[in-house]
């Protein structure tokens, strides 16, 4: 086992690789009673076509079978249900299916020995019947209507739909209620198998537990499972400009809405990845960010309700989301356009930005919630854990950040406007 010095944090990480492929993180903590464990394969929403393990032909399976194919692991052979199970020793459990990862977690301060082991088997039993199947079609309907009646979502997918011109990112997780519609038993055995292989999977175990007894868990439960392979995931060939740069839409709302994405080439940015992401991510903080001059002078115009950003990266691409709601979306429009058309960066703002991050990464090593969102974004995006990402803050360099933005085309963006259909009429 590999012993990894978190720098800066006085903590060290354990990392393993199985003979199976399966990857084993291990981070304790001797001052903590919790403990959270993930277990994750690196499969999502995104990936729709592939060629199967063992299969020469490409096939198309329907949008939403990641998600789909979560729900249907809680439904046990044995008829134990996964949550119940869980809930008797007061052990909190969950799943979830983003674009490009799914997981199944559980957390809390007693049994770990038991939930590890219990976790791991019900991961590793798929059991899928016509009519289990059949049973599941009529409650993600339902999952997916509730969805549609949340105008969030609603911005948030015309958003991805008019910056996205073929990748699967503009698709709900969810898929649609016509495709889940199509999903057949062999349709989530031919994904099951050829994704929740060890080879392309990952545990990660924070909190209290012992290191020695965790690993030989894993091993006892996991290690006899066979490596099947690696499906091909076909890739997709985006085009670099938004497929749409403005919208209006209308939805029953009281506030109107605002979202924004910018699509941004980052393969001209000659940085390492984990750089790419630290160096966009200020300027975007030193635009917007809760403390910028953006913010105050919005909120002095009246014009914020709420405001959320995000960054999201595929291949080649990274881009930022804005979503807001504003009394006038139009006049808050014209405030987020100057930021982005003409932002002076200041060096005393940049240098203060990275203390401020650098205090963070020290004092989030303390919860381990938030540790365990690190490790795992970092795992899932660099395929590694940083473990210098202090020292690496540290070295970011004013230059460096001007040189990043004037790359890139910050003007390659898509605008939708929500407005209330009542007043719209």
């Amino acid at each position: 086992m590999k012993e990894i010095k978190l720098n800066g944090l006085d903590m060290t990480l354990y990392r393993e690789c199985l003979d199976n492929g399966l990857e084993v993180i291990l981070l304790p903590y001797s001052n903590k009673k919790n403990y959270f464990i993930s277990y994750c394969t690196k499969y999502g929403s995104e990936v729709t076509n592939f060629i199967p393990v063992g299969e020469k032909d490409e096939i198309k399976v329907p949008d939403g079978i990641a998600h789909f194919l979560e729900h249907k692991m809680f439904e046990q052979e044995d008829g134990i249900d996964p949550f119940s199970f869980f809930s008797e020793s007061g052990t909190g459990s969950n799943a979830s299916t983003s674009f490009d990862y799914t997981q199944y977690i559980c957390y809390g301060t007693k049994n770990f020995d038991e939930n590890l082991r219990y976790l791991l088997k019900f991961v590793n039993r798929p059991y899928y019947t016509d009519e289990n199947v059949e049973k599941e079609k009529g409650i993600i309907s339902e999952e997916l209507k509730m969805y549609d009646d949340i105008p969030e979502f609603k911005l948030e997918m015309k958003i991805r739909e008019n910056v996205y011109h073929k990748h699967p990112r503009r698709i709900d997780i969810g898929g649609s209620i016509p495709e889940v519609l199509k999903i057949t038993k062999e349709d989530l055995y031919t994904c099951y198998n050829s994704f929740y292989s060890p080879n392309n999977m990952f545990v990660l175990v924070v909190g209290n537990f012992n290191v020695d007894e965790t690993i030989k868990i894993i091993k006892d439960v996991v290690g006899p499972i066979k490596n099947r392979g690696d499906a091909k995931i076909s890739s997709v060939s985006e085009d670099e400009k938004v497929r749409v740069k403005y919208e209006e839409m209308t939805y029953p709302i009281n506030v109107e809405k605002l979202g924004m994405g910018i699509k941004l080439n980052s393969s001209k940015l000659d940085l390492q990845p984990i750089e790419k992401d630290l160096y966009l991510t200020m300027i975007t903080t030193l635009m917007f960010g809760s403390s910028s001059l953006f913010r105050e002078r919005v909120r002095n115009l009246k014009l914020l309700n709420n405001f959320y950003t995000e960054w999201e990266n595929i291949e080649k691409y990274h881009t930022f989301y804005i979503m807001a709601s504003s009394d006038n979306p139009k006049e808050l429009l014209n405030e987020i356009e100057k930021e982005l058309d003409g932002f002076n960066f200041e060096e005393e703002s940049f240098n203060r930005m990275k203390k401020v991050w650098i205090a963070n990464e020290v004092k989030m090593i303390d919860d381990i919630d938030s540790t365990v969102h690190n490790l795992f974004d970092d795992y899932l995006k660099y395929g590694e854990i940083i473990n210098n990402k202090v020292d690496i803050i540290r070295e970011m360099n004013f230059d460096t950040l001007v040189d990043v933005y004037k790359k890139l085309d910050f003007n390659n963006r898509s605008v939708v406007i929500m407005k209330d259909e009542k007043t719209s009429n």
